[in-house]
């Protein structure tokens, strides 16, 4: 791998079109960086704000090869692509982070197991490949229990609660016949990231332990420097550097922890791109992860994730646009508060259409400013 930087004036890559990308695009562009995207979407979020936005596949490999001549370095907003993708992207420019960080990240069977192998703190689970693999799955771990599709699962979409024998069946057949994943439940306290970057030279760095907050399993609320014990942040951190290492990832990557009993810190999940609960450093630290993202995939020293002043995110889902287009200038009476829409012409319920980052004297002060403005929407 090169390790000569990329430098402002290239063009930069990317593959997936939403609003990771949209957001990547604005820093990159203010680095002066081109940006060019490609995804089966068109008039997409990235889109809007892309040099050259390319609409194909990501099966549709000769689309790709021209994409990737015609860019200095590929990176991703979106991990469900194809390794024959990665693999073909590969050979005209480079690609960072590697194919194999988001073949491993993409697949939870494949996540957790190498989890496991590496030795990192992970839910109890089983493969589930049939009906009867999942009765001796649930024996062997008791329930409740939760079945997820081992692949292409975001936001709480392939899962099953299980809390009782006779749901087996009606819970299989809800996976359509696909490999899944039966883990453990998790009676946990408190669910946290550690949102991190690792550079072309393996320099690491993170934006803190950040404490969230779901919603019928989206993400709601996330708070930086999350009220943990010093001993459960320090592990967090640690955790989350083991795992940037040893996949050798050169860009953002976001380890997700669920904190159970004892102060017990066990891994949920990885997304090896920016992540919707780093979004507060867009506004609120130094260097914002989709800077960094820049930085690290350009090869270009890291900069400081400092925290500028006690911040709250909150997500803006397709629900409030139930009764009418939201009362912006509601939420934006308050002069701490940051508005970001993506640009995503069809609300439905449930999706991400923006979010808005709040400032405050502490974190609590902030968190509740979020909650407040993003209240506001829906009055007069």
């Amino acid at each position: 791998m090169s390790s000569r930087p990329i430098l402002p004036g290239a063009t930069i890559g990317v593959l997936g079109s939403g609003q990771l990308g949209r957001m990547f695009a604005v820093a990159a562009r203010r680095m002066g960086y081109r940006v060019h995207t490609l995804s089966p979407a068109e008039d997409s979020p990235t889109g809007h704000l892309a040099d050259r936005e390319v609409t194909a596949a990501y099966d549709d490999l000769d689309a790709v090869a021209d994409f990737a001549r015609q860019v200095d370095v590929i990176t991703f907003e979106f991990e469900n692509v194809l390794a024959a993708t990665t693999d073909c992207a590969a050979r005209h420019a480079p690609v960072r982070p590697a194919g194999e960080v988001l073949q491993v990240c993409q697949h939870r069977l494949h996540e957790k197991t190498w989890l496991q192998r590496q030795g990192f703190p992970v839910t109890p689970f089983r493969r589930v490949a049939s009906l009867d693999d999942l009765r001796e799955a649930a024996e062997a771990l008791g329930l409740p229990a939760v079945l997820k599709t081992a692949g292409f699962g975001y936001d709480g979409k392939g899962q099953v609660g299980l809390t009782a024998p006779e749901q087996l069946d009606a819970a299989w057949q809800e996976m359509a016949g696909a490999e899944a994943v039966l883990e453990a439940f998790v009676p946990f306290e408190r669910e946290v990231s550690v949102t991190a970057a690792r550079g072309l030279d393996g320099r690491f760095c993170h934006w803190g332990v950040v404490e969230n907050e779901h919603r019928n399993h989206v993400l709601d609320v996330s708070t930086p420097e999350a009220p943990v014990p010093e001993p459960v942040r320090r592990e967090a951190i640690e955790v989350a550097h083991g795992i940037l290492d040893d996949l050798n990832v050169v860009g953002v990557l976001c380890v997700e922890f669920f904190i159970g009993p004892g102060d017990r810190l066990l891994v949920n999940e990885l997304a090896p791109r920016p992540h919707n609960s780093g979004h507060f450093t867009f506004d609120a630290s130094v260097t914002s992860q989709f800077e960094q993202q820049v930085r690290a995939v350009c090869g270009l020293p890291l900069g400081s994730t400092a925290l500028l002043r006690p911040a709250s995110m909150v997500n803006l889902l397709g629900d409030l646009w139930a009764d009418g287009e939201p009362n912006w200038a509601a939420a934006l009476t308050q002069p701490a508060v940051k508005l970001h829409l993506y640009g995503k012409a069809e609300p439905r319920p449930g999706r991400k259409m923006g979010h808005m980052v709040a400032f405050g004297a502490d974190r609590d002060d902030a968190r509740n400013r979020a909650r407040h403005a993003r209240n506001a929407l829906g009055k007069c």
